[in-house]
């Protein structure tokens, strides 16, 4: 019979750093950190997380992030809990994670290499793995031991940097920037590819509705629920890592794509958010974004912030259309949702649901469909004798209403859309 392996036992510190300027103190609560890291952590079925702590911190020390006492009294805890992984809530020097390691006894991952891990385990298509080595990469490049071997007695590890078992290995940079070179070719041949596949979209008159949100607000079950589709909906952080598509019909007969995305998080890496705009290229190319909140989450506001935040960074502007979806309605009591109905009533850009019950997800997907039905404009256009793969895109559209023929070539009055008249010129 074969021997399971049993998880590694972690604890989860989150080091509570108190800001040199009262008035410009941005942290967010602690205790609502800490749940979002012992999140994490649990998103990772190789950990078992056996404990919690939030550290107060005066003022980070350079060589341990801590002070000795504090770093001895924490070893002690630690040892005594048997504990093989302790997961740092913020980010840690080199120094600081090889001088904890020595100090405790224990593998150390800080709150970057925890989210390298997630998503090392979570990504499916080729896009994904290749865009978390580069992301791993990068951050590997800064460190000169391994920082996720310690998990690699439950899974093959990311397996780019020597095989499993390997301890302390020194990173060779100039290796780790050819493999770097290698990774961001291949990438940009599944990136063309995307492309093509944006271009072929383009010849189909469907407008693209991008789910966005913080990680774990519902993205995923409500694709599920308006698509059908069986995508991974866990009550679980990164539940989604690749972007998925699918074609829905809106009760009004029209026609959308719907793509869910990988879910936002605040600090994140910015080895990530580099690695990962071709990911959250399709909500580039959005015609709509629904941006899902877990309304019932103490710290919902916080959270709406970030996700504006690397919408800015990716450069989507106020001229993309967006409505606020309230997820989680049925997680509130009964005068909690009373008051928010109340207020998405009033306002015709915010929607009060249940992903889960499919409660409101009438009125909002009425309101996308309304959203996405364009004014059609007259044009007529000239077009050459040799475009006639144009002409006859437009005539499956349906946008001709007379055509004619000159010395030039097709003289044809159309009615369409502006987003028709985006498409086409893509062609």
């Amino acid at each position: 019979m074969e021997r399971q392996e049993q998880p590694t036992r972690a604890w989860v510190l989150h080091p509570d750093i108190k800001s040199s300027d009262p008035r410009k103190d941005t942290r967010r609560a602690p205790q609502h950190a800490l749940e979002e890291a012992v999140s994490l952590a649990r998103a990772l079925p190789a950990l078992d997380v056996v404990g919690q702590t939030i550290v107060p911190l005066p003022k980070v020390r350079p060589g341990y992030l801590f002070g000795s006492g504090k770093t001895n009294e924490l070893g002690n805890m630690l040892a005594d809990q048997e504990v093989e992984l302790v997961l740092v809530d913020g980010p840690l020097t080199p120094v600081q994670q090889r001088n904890l390691e020595k100090s405790w006894g224990v593998k150390i991952l800080d709150r970057t290499g925890l989210i390298l891990e997630i998503f090392s385990d979570r990504a499916q298509t080729r896009e994904g793995v290749l865009q978390v080595e580069m992301a791993a990469l990068s951050y590997q490049r800064t460190r000169l031991v391994r920082a996720w071997t310690h998990l690699e007695r439950q899974r093959g590890g990311l397996g780019f940097v020597g095989g499993p078992g390997e301890t302390q290995i020194e990173a060779d940079r100039r290796a780790i920037d050819d493999q770097i070179v290698r990774l961001r070719r291949q990438l940009d041949k599944v990136v063309k590819t995307r492309d093509l596949h944006r271009s072929a979209r383009a010849k189909v008159p469907y407008p693209i509705v991008a789910l966005v949100g913080y990680t774990n607000a519902g993205k995923s079950t409500l694709f599920n629920h308006l698509t059908g589709a069986d995508v991974m909906a866990k009550d679980m952080l990164f539940a989604t890592l690749d972007p998925t598509m699918r074609a829905v019909t809106l009760p009004s007969g029209k026609d959308v794509i719907l793509s869910d995305t990988v879910g936002f998080i605040s600090e994140l890496p910015t080895e990530l958010v580099a690695s990962f705009r071709a990911t959250l290229e399709e909500v580039l190319s959005a015609d709509l974004i629904l941006h899902v909140r877990d309304i019932s989450h103490p710290d919902t506001e916080t959270q709406a912030k970030d996700v504006e935040e690397i919408l800015a960074t990716l450069g989507i502007g106020e001229e993309t259309k967006r409505f606020e979806v309230w997820n989680k309605l049925d997680l509130l009591d009964a005068d909690g949702r009373e008051g928010l109905q109340i207020r998405a009533e009033r306002s015709d850009e915010h929607f009060a649901i249940s992903a889960v019950t499919g409660h409101g997800l009438d009125d909002l997907l009425t309101q996308v469909s309304e959203a996405l039905t364009d004014p059609k404009t007259e044009e007529t256009l000239l077009l050459p004798w040799s475009d006639g793969r144009k002409r006859a895109w437009l005539f499956d559209q349906g946008v001709v209403e007379e055509e004619r023929q000159t010395e030039e070539g097709f003289e044809l009055d159309l009615l369409w859309t502006a987003r028709q008249k985006k498409r086409f010129r893509e062609l």
